[in-house]
């Protein structure tokens, strides 16, 4: 059985023999992965450590905000980096799903790369969990996190790489975040993908796109906030359809909601919510985004699909 307590203990005696007097940063996004990660760095190396938020542009509503504040609170030296307009121009004419993929992480670590040479820093410090790494392993969708198993060095970045978390599924990560004894909003929090929002918008990532399925998912995680669901948000599609707002025809956006139950994150079922719940979350959505016209629920369990859809 894990016991998180010893999983700590050890833990931090690895990572300040791996430190030593260097100095580390850790990128942070606010998930329980990345954050938990970041505490249990700076737990063990204290101010050697600076935590980063890569502001994409591609985060939940005020997301950048209440990172900021949790590792202000936290104790944590924080710095925040907005490339959001670096981050949308890298997606400009990429419509395939891996291809995507590969865009951010190039992205996403080139941005930290800076960072590191900024802060004069040998280590970077990420959430990579046993999830991402089977993923990636087993050819399913190459992880943004888990760079060698792709044949990318992570020192042609300027840096090493240090996992604590990377033998631990979800479930176990909660158990080292409550152990630690960080806030509730963070050990408890649903899972968001790395990629963030462009793994919910098919097809090319716009800014534009991005405000849509913005909008759509904080309403989803609003009316599916208690009833359990391990992961629940709302997918912009490429396609368009044909829907009546005010009387007249528009050629409007099409949003699937998915809700889903895991315990690993390695395999989900889709969750059999009520009728009047979807029939509320449509309406919401519909209403509250002028060219959203049709709004669907997957029913797909994972497998045969994959939780997130790119």
């Amino acid at each position: 059985m894990f016991d998180a307590k010893t999983f700590i203990e050890n833990s931090l005696v690895e990572i300040k023999t791996a430190v030593g007097n260097s100095k580390v940063i850790s990128a942070c996004s606010g998930g329980v992965d990345s954050t938990v990660a970041t505490y249990l760095v700076h737990k063990a190396v204290g101010d050697q450590l600076v935590a980063v938020f890569v502001d994409d542009g591609l985060r939940r509503e005020g997301e950048p905000e209440f990172v900021v504040r949790i590792l202000k609170e936290l104790k944590i030296k924080t710095r925040y980096i907005n490339a959001k307009e670096d981050f949308f121009k890298t997606f400009k004419g990429k419509t395939d799903a891996e291809e995507k993929r590969k865009a951010f992480r190039d992205k996403f670590y080139t941005t930290l790369g800076k960072v590191a040479k900024e802060e004069q820093i040998q280590f970077i410090t990420q959430g990579t969990i046993k999830a991402d790494v089977l993923e990636t392993v087993k050819g399913i969708k190459s992880q943004h996190n888990v760079l060698e198993q792709i044949g990318i060095n992570p020192e042609i970045y300027g840096y090493k790489i240090l996992e604590p978390l990377r033998e631990l599924f979800k479930p176990e990560v909660r158990m080292v975040g409550r152990e630690l004894g960080l806030p509730s909003e963070i050990s408890e929090r649903m899972p968001f993908p790395g990629p963030a929002l462009s793994l919910r918008i098919l097809g090319e990532v716009t800014q534009e796109k991005a405000v849509i399925v913005r909008k759509a998912t904080e309403i989803v995680e609003q009316e599916t906030t208690g009833i359990g669901a391990f992961q629940s948000f709302a997918v912009l599609h490429n396609d368009k359809a044909t829907g009546i707002k005010n009387g007249n025809r528009l050629y409007g956006n099409i949003i699937t909601v998915r809700i889903v139950n895991s315990s690993d994150a390695v395999t989900a079922f889709a969750v059999k919510v009520p009728y009047d719940l979807l029939e509320r979350i449509s309406k919401r959505i519909t209403t509250e985004i002028p060219t959203v016209v049709r709004c669907l629920y997957d029913i797909t369990d994972k497998p045969p699909s994959t939780i997130e859809f790119e």
